[in-house]
């Protein structure tokens, strides 16, 4: 895979709404046309949930759980917006100078891909200004790691984002799910949803992913260093 995007470059000539007031007005208006209006300086980045619409208490949709809480976070919980154009919710927030599109798919799991690139390619962004949020089957319940770049490690949504972008240069937040003992027992337990001991422990964890994912975007939109 090449690091490189197979959408077009983002932060440095892109187009941007002309401040944030009215961004659900705007992102309603862009996205009919398919046309982005001139954004102010500063940068922006997406973050995606990868999941399966309509299973947001699987284990597999930690990713849009995560997303959820990032709206709330941010303010913008109730202004989702469905887009026919990416199959799929779009929510845009401010962080300081830098703007957020916060993105979940509609289509399943293993083609969410195809939306993330279509929004990619709406917002003028490359792959490395794509954030992924994405269950993680090798880590325990509890622990997250942000890991930038490189192979799909089985998760099929994140490689139909690798195909999808032409890159595998997205930073990705890993929310560990746990693994099952036994290898026959591995579909049904991230299909799953948590069980309500696992629910206990979810406030906590989705407050220190959102906290970990903001923090890293603070720390990029002051330079150009892709930094841990």
């Amino acid at each position: 895979m090449t690091s490189g995007g197979g959408v077009r470059a983002g932060n440095g000539g892109s187009m941007r709404p002309r401040g944030f007031l009215g961004a659900r007005q705007w992102l309603s208006r862009a996205m009919s046309r398919c046309v982005l209006e001139p954004r102010p300086p500063g940068k922006r980045w997406m973050v995606a949930g990868l999941g399966n619409p309509g299973l947001p208490g699987t284990r597999h949709s930690v990713g849009m759980a995560v997303l959820g809480q990032l709206a709330r976070r941010l303010g913008v919980a109730e202004s989702w917006t469905r887009d026919r154009h990416c199959a799929a919710d779009l929510a845009l927030a401010p962080l300081g100078d830098a703007q957020l599109v916060l993105l979940r798919p509609r289509r399943l799991m293993n083609a969410n891909g195809r939306s993330v690139a279509r929004a990619a390619e709406l917002f003028g962004l490359t792959a490395e200004e794509v954030y992924l949020v994405h269950d993680e089957l090798d880590k325990p319940l509890g622990r997250l790691a942000l890991k930038l770049g490189g192979s799909a490690r089985g998760h099929n949504g994140v490689r139909s984002c690798i195909s999808c972008l032409n890159s595998n240069a997205m930073p990705r937040l890993r929310v560990g799910i746990g693994r099952p003992t036994h290898p026959e027992a591995v579909q049904a337990h991230v299909l799953g949803c948590f069980s309500p001991a696992e629910q206990e422990l979810l406030p906590l964890l989705l407050d220190q992913a959102t906290d970990l994912i903001l923090d890293h975007i603070r720390e990029r939109s002051q330079g150009p260093s892709l930094g841990p």
